[in-house]
């Protein structure tokens, strides 16, 4: 497809574009030598010429996309010029990484990219639902509608679907119950149902736990950590941090059970003065006397940490695990060893702050004054290792508010896929908690928005009711597609659903499994109110911009030489 759109100019609207430019010639030959005396090699295309290239592009990005939406959507395998493959069937993904040269798909696609970034979802759809609105306009076009009424009818529909969409929203209290249905409703369009189930429970559970009353939902707080081990049905919630990298001495122990965390970020190594300095010795005495003052004070930080341990643990008699976002020196490290303490040094900055939210305690700067106020507390810390690579697990902690989805997967594929599900997933449940409501999904919203339009469009004046018409009828793509995609008659399907709507007044979708009609609110299918109130926004303003385009100057290269 990508190919087909980059030579659009060329290929299929060649033709159109030199009608176009007889048609400018013969009516106003001067104006038209003006263009071509400033830039000779511009291509000009106006009016149905430049409405035709627009709308074969939106096509041709909605026919690519298409048959990868809803949970029997079909995958997408995408090879890079340096032979990377990578397999997907999310939307964003592949908009972003698919290099789209036409410059009316490439708008649609950065809008479509946008409504991900902004609700984490919806990218499919919005591809989908603009190139249908164009298509729709296109049939009253050729009639000779002009498009400035179809896109009046446009923005009435748009007002009167957003009311439709208050009014059918389902406002909930966020228990556990229904955040689990709209995750896994999310995870199973973009991964096969059985890991949506595994994925499901960690994604909500994740979530829940690093959510604070009155405070904004912070899903940085969640670490996804990816381990190419096993299988996918592995992956699960660390309620904990794991970190990258193990201690760095033979004698540590590689368990620590019911542990006490110390986080600082202290230099315990021997350091070179910030200034350019020298040192001139009289004996070697004297150097030596210098080194060991240097190594004191080293030390006596380290004795420090000893006594705090010795002081806490004599107590409490538990384990003691410090970790260093700087570095710890083989000396320190042999005498925390000695006296039964696990230290990890060069701990990531991001880590830091998690780890004060997972363990509790603070994060100290100076060994001055340390108290037990200071420690945090962890069940489990333990050493893994994988192949070369060692891991650092530190779980069981009382109540984190920072916890680690550990990946796991066979291959770099299966992980790179779950990372986006999960990514996808974790927004989702955000979005149902911060709205407070959800929608009815497998196609409910749109079947329930076009049936009040077809009864609205009778309450608009003029000709602006066929662009109600037109918007009611693109809505349905969404369930036609969803229906065709599980191997059912797009048709047959979506006159079931209309005709069970209609007499059961109930919000009825498609159940993917039987081609029949189903509640989806009964069935469990949600979807986020926040993600179809932003594709019915920008779909329709998108829309009614291309459809206003009556001209496209695309420059030669010579205007690009000065």
């Amino acid at each position: 497809m990508i190919g087909r759109s980059s030579g659009m100019w060329g290929g299929a609207s060649g033709f159109l574009l030199n009608i176009a430019t007889e048609a400018v010639f013969a009516l106003n030959g001067r104006a038209m030598a003006a263009i071509s005396a400033v830039n000779s090699k511009a291509e000009v295309a106006r009016a149905q010429a430049a409405l035709a290239i627009n709308i074969c592009a939106a096509r041709g990005l909605q026919d690519v996309l298409r048959t990868t939406l809803g949970p029997k959507g079909t995958m997408k395998m995408l090879v890079s010029g340096t032979g990377d493959i990578r397999l997907t069937k999310d939307g964003n993904v592949l908009l972003h990484e698919m290099q789209i040269q036409h410059p009316t798909a490439s708008l649609i696609a950065k809008v479509a990219t946008a409504q991900d970034d902004i609700t984490g979802d919806g990218t499919t759809s919005n591809v989908l639902i603009i190139g249908e609105l164009l298509k729709q306009a296109d049939l009253y076009i050729s009639e000779g509608l002009h498009p400035r009424i179809i896109a009046e009818g446009f923005e009435a529909a748009k007002i009167k679907a957003l009311e439709v969409l208050e009014e059918i929203k389902v406002k909930k209290e966020m228990r556990r119950k229904i955040l689990l249905d709209v995750a896994r409703t999310s995870l199973q369009t973009k991964i096969h149902a059985e890991l949506a189930d595994v994925l499901t429970e960690a994604v909500v559970d994740s979530v829940l736990a690093v959510r604070r009353p009155n405070y904004p939902i912070d899903l940085f707080m969640v670490e996804i950590m990816e381990m190419k081990h096993k299988s996918a049905t592995d992956t699960k919630l660390i309620r904990g941090l794991i970190l990258d990298h193990g201690a760095r001495h033979p004698d540590m122990k590689k368990r620590v059970e019911d542990a006490f965390i110390l986080i600082c970020n202290v230099s315990l190594e021997y350091e070179k003065t910030e200034v350019n300095t020298g040192f001139f010795y009289k004996t070697a005495e004297e150097k030596e006397k210098l080194v060991k003052a240097e190594r004191k004070f080293i030390e006596n930080r380290v004795q420090k940490i000893i006594d705090l341990k010795d002081k806490v643990c004599a107590q409490y008699n538990k384990g003691f695990v410090v970790i260093n976002q700087k570095g710890i020196d083989p000396f320190s490290l042999d005498a925390l060893a000695k006296h039964g303490i696990v230290a990890l040094r060069r701990a990531k900055r991001r880590n830091m702050e998690r780890l004060a939210l997972a363990c509790g305690g603070i994060a100290v700067n100076s060994v001055e004054d340390l108290t037990v106020d200071c420690l945090g507390h962890a069940g489990l810390v333990y050493e893994y290792t994988l192949g070369e690579e060692k891991f650092t697990f530190i779980e069981d902690c009382v109540n984190p508010r920072s916890v680690t989805l550990l990946i796991k997967g066979p291959n770099k594929h299966t992980l790179i896929q779950i990372k986006d599900a999960i990514r996808d997933g974790l927004r989702a449940v955000k979005n149902s908690i911060e709205d407070g409501c959800v929608v009815p999904g497998a196609g409910a919203v749109e079947v329930a928005i076009s049936e009040a339009l077809v009864m609205y469009k009778h309450n608009v004046k003029g000709r602006a009711r066929l662009g109600v018409q037109a918007f009611a009828d693109a809505l349905l793509i969404i369930p036609k597609v969803l229906a065709q995609n599980s191997g059912y008659d797009p048709q047959e399907t979506l006159v079931k659903v209309q005709t069970e709507h209609l007499e059961s007044k109930q919000l009825v979708g498609i159940d993917l499994d039987t081609g029949e009609p189903m509640v989806a609110a009964d069935a469990g299918v949600w979807d986020n109110y926040c993600v179809k109130k932003q594709l019915l926004h920008s779909c329709t303003v998108i829309a009614s911009n291309i459809l206003l385009v009556d001209e496209i100057m695309r420059a030669g290269m010579s205007s690009l030489k000065g």
